[in-house]
C-alpha cells in the first residue's frame, strides 16, 4: 500500500468516525426536543434548519443553482429517502422508545446496507470475514434489545418505536445505494446535502401543521433556551455528519463504510445513559456495547481489501 493510499483510508476512516460520533450525540438531545414538541415539528424543523445552515459553504448560488437544476429528480429522490421517509420514521419511534434503546436499534443499519449493497452493487459483494464481523454486531444488537423487556406493556410499545426506527434505517441504506453510491451523483455533496435537507424539512414541517390542524390545534414552535440550544445542535450534527458520508459515499465501499456505524449505538446508548435521568445501563446493555466494539476492531483487522471503489 502506497502512502498516499495509507492516508486516504486513514483520513476516510477518521471521517467516518466523526460522523458517527456526531450522530450518535444526537439521540439524548432529541430526547430532549420530543419532550417540548411532536415528533414531525422536530423533526422538521431540525432539518430545514440545518438546510440554511449549509446554504453559505454551497459556494457561489449560480453554480449550485445549475447543479441542482441539472439533478433535480435525483435531489428529490434523495430527499424522500434521506430525510423525509428517514426522518419521519426515525422520529416517530423515538417518541416510543428511550434514547440508549433508540441508538442501539440503529446498530442495525450497517448489517441492511451491507445487504442492500450485495443485492444492489456488482462490487461490494460481503465476504466470509465481513459476514462475521457484521453477525459479531448483529448479536451485540440483540444482547442490548433484552434490555428493553419486550415481553411487558411498555415492552410492546418500545418493541413498535424499534420496528419504526429499523424501517427508517432501510429507507437510508437504500437511499445511500441507489441514489448516492449507483448513481455516482455529480453534485457537490455540500449543496446537494444542503437541499435535500431544506425539503425535507420544510415537507415534514407542512405535515406537522397539516395534523395540528386537522386535531385544530395550532403548530407551536417552542421557545424554550433548552430546546433552541438542543435543536442548533441537532441540526449542526445534520449538517456537518451528512456533508462528510456523501462525501465519503462517493469514495469508499458501502459495506466498508457502514460498518462504522456500530459506534452510533455505543455513543448513543453512553450519552443517553449519562445526560438523561430515566435511564441507565444494565448488564445485557453493557455485553450488547462490548459485542459491537469487537465487530468493529476485527472488522478492521481482516479488512484487506483497499478502501476506494
Amino acid at each position: 500500500m502506497s502512502h498516499r493510499s495509507y492516508v486516504s483510508r486513514l483520513t476516510a476512516i477518521l471521517l467516518a468516525v466523526l460522523a458517527c460520533a456526531l450522530w450518535g450525540s444526537s439521540f439524548p438531545f432529541t430526547k430532549i426536543t420530543l419532550r417540548y414538541a411532536e415528533p414531525y415539528t422536530v423533526a422538521g424543523l431540525r432539518f430545514l434548519l440545518a438546510g440554511f445552515l449549509l446554504l453559505p459553504f454551497c459556494g457561489n448560488p449560480r453554480h449550485w443553482l445549475r447543479e441542482i437544476r441539472g439533478n433535480l429528480k435525483m435531489v428529490l429522490l434523495v430527499s424522500i429517502f434521506q430525510t423525509m421517509l428517514l426522518y419521519g420514521l426515525f422520529y416517530l419511534g423515538m417518541s416510543l422508545v428511550r434514547g440508549a434503546q433508540a441508538a442501539i436499534a440503529v446498530g442495525s443499519s450497517p448489517l441492511l446496507a451491507a445487504l442492500l449493497a450485495h443485492a444492489l452493487l456488482h462490487d461490494d459483494k460481503l465476504t466470509p470475514r465481513k459476514s462475521a464481523s457484521i453477525g459479531a454486531g448483529i448479536a451485540g444488537i440483540v444482547f442490548i434489545s433484552l434490555s428493553t423487556h419486550p415481553w411487558v406493556a411498555t415492552g410492546r410499545r418500545e418493541l413498535c418505536g424499534i420496528l419504526l426506527l429499523i424501517a427508517s434505517e432501510l429507507s437510508a441504506a437504500y437511499g445511500n445505494i441507489v441514489f448516492v453510491k449507483r448513481n455516482r451523483l455529480n453534485m457537490d455533496p455540500i449543496a446537494l446535502n444542503s437541499m435535500q435537507m431544506g425539503l425535507g424539512g420544510a415537507v415534514l414541517l407542512l405535515i406537522s401543521a397539516i395534523i395540528a390542524a386537522i386535531g385544530r390545534r395550532h403548530l407551536m414552535i417552542p421557545a424554550a433556551p433548552t430546546f433552541l440550544l438542543s435543536m442548533l445542535w441537532l441540526a449542526t450534527i445534520s449538517a456537518v455528519a451528512f456533508s462528510i458520508w456523501f462525501h465519503l459515499l462517493r469514495l469508499v465501499k458501502v459495506s466498508t463504510l457502514n460498518v462504522w456505524k456500530f459506534l452510533i449505538p455505543v455513543v448513543g446508548a453512553t450519552l443517553s445513559w449519562m445526560m438523561l435521568r430515566d435511564e441507565h445501563p444494565d448488564l445485557w446493555a453493557l455485553i450488547g456495547l462490548c459485542c459491537i466494539g469487537i465487530s468493529i476492531v476485527t472488522f478492521n483487522l481482516t479488512e484487506t481489501e483497499p478502501t476506494t471503489a
